[in-house]
């Protein structure tokens, strides 16, 4: 026991550090910002690209409920840079104890400030024209999504800086709070978004020509590159597995850590699937969330229940599966984890890893190989139960019975070891009676 505490101790306590390190809690806060607009943008795109919707209604009202619909999805899920810049902004300046809602202001207003505002316009008649004065929306969906991350934190800790070495203006208590308020922002908000118009500025006279272009060349498509790779999700798999294992939320820890780059890839595959464009991406944001915590929750522990119940001797198991069921169907198994418990159980530890990570590999080789269509981008919530969740992810019937695949997956996987502990518990109910 000494030699697994010398073993599990550092790994409890980095566990807990990156856990409560502030600046992945604001961004994974940032991103929670934004769900409740993405599931009504998702909402709207399912309704408007269900199957076969044109053998219902007819082509013509089908476009025409499509072009109605069109909007809502990109008001929310295509601007997504947009409200993870306003979620920094606001949380980290929360954090500092500054205003938060003119550190979220101050944020947008200098990402918009290093955005390009010209695109280039295809004409009708051959050629293409510069139009200024205009945002090209690629830049607030996937592509800008590093610059705002990176810039709203920035932008953020300048305004709280100035802010705090009180280079403010103030006002008597006789004048409205919120004129008050205004005033103290002024110089740290004109001092912070000069910065950023240096840096624009400074950016013109670069071979990338705009700060967009710099951190997606240089930051953001190695990352995204690297990320969207199996050998990269295995390891965050097993990543989450492991920590749970040790009683650590392996899904908080390491999703703060990839959501940027899984959530770019989900951006990707929206934009594509809006345009009728091919979908590049196997690994997304949703390919994470419905192909593993989406059967049961983290570990996949739905076919395990299922086991509990019906093959299991042991009243403890039995209890435990009853117990956990409802909650499962709903992919949320904290009463398994802990029931069992899961949670330092060297008896599950093999099935609880394994069968995750091969999960992963055969979704991952049935979407390469044109068996399971990709996942479309549209947000799906976690809770959603199994076989629906698959269909609503890639918008097609595969995607509900790949998952299916997976549960007969887990439940083989887990069966063994399960009534391995199966007969360890009868043995001692027998003895306690």
């Amino acid at each position: 026991m000494k030699s697994l505490d010398r073993f599990t101790e550092p790994l409890l306590e980095f566990g807990s550090k990156l856990a409560a390190f502030k600046p992945l809690e604001i961004l994974r806060d940032a991103f929670m910002l934004a769900f409740p607009l993405t599931i009504f943008g998702s909402i709207t795109l399912i309704i408007a690209n269900f199957p076969f919707l044109a053998n219902l209604i007819g082509e013509d009202a089908a476009g025409t409920l499509n072009a109605l619909l069109g909007p809502a999805s990109t008001a929310t899920m295509s601007i997504a840079a947009i409200f993870l810049c306003l979620g920094i902004g606001y949380y980290y300046s929360k954090d500092k104890e500054c205003d938060p809602i003119f550190g979220a202001a101050i944020a947008l207003a200098a990402f918009l400030l290093v955005t390009p505002m010209e695109m280039n316009v295809d004409l009708e008649a051959g050629g293409q024209m510069l139009v200024s004065n205009i945002f090209n929306i690629d830049r607030l969906g996937a592509r800008g999504m590093f610059v705002a991350m990176i810039g709203a934190y920035f932008a953020s800790f300048l305004y709280c800086f100035f802010t705090k070495k009180n280079w403010t203006i103030k006002m008597p208590s006789s004048v409205p709070p919120a004129v008050s308020k205004s005033f103290a922002a002024l110089i740290p908000a004109v001092i912070t978004l000069t910065v950023f118009l240096l840096i624009r500025i400074g950016f013109m006279y670069t071979p990338w020509g705009n700060v967009h272009d710099f951190i997606y060349q240089i930051v953001q498509a190695p990352l995204v590159s690297l990320g969207r790779g199996l050998g990269a999700t295995i390891l965050a798999i097993l990543a989450i597995q492991f920590l749970w294992f040790f009683g650590l939320h392996g899904q908080i820890i390491v999703n703060s850590v990839l959501d940027p780059i899984w959530n770019t890839l989900t951006l990707e595959n929206l934009e594509a699937f809006q345009s009728g464009a091919q979908i590049p991406n196997i690994v997304t944001k949703q390919f994470i969330e419905i192909f593993t915590v989406g059967i049961g929750g983290s570990g996949m522990t739905l076919g395990a229940v299922i086991l509990m119940i019906f093959f299991c001797k042991s009243k403890q198991l039995k209890q435990i599966g009853r117990l956990a069921a409802p909650a499962g169907i709903f992919n949320v198994n904290e009463p398994v984890i802990f029931g069992m418990p899961i949670v330092l159980n060297p008896t599950i530890f093999i099935p609880w890893v394994v069968a995750p990570i091969i999960n992963v590999i055969i979704v991952y080789f049935a979407m390469s190989a044109g068996l399971v269509p990709y996942t479309t981008g549209i947000t799906v919530p976690w809770t959603t139960p199994i076989f629906l969740s698959g269909m609503l992810a890639t918008n097609s019937w595969q995607g509900g019975v790949v998952q299916l695949v997976e549960l007969v997956v887990v439940a083989l996987c887990w069966f063994p070891f399960l009534k391995s502990l199966d007969r360890q518990n009868v043995k001692i109910e027998a003895e306690t009676e």
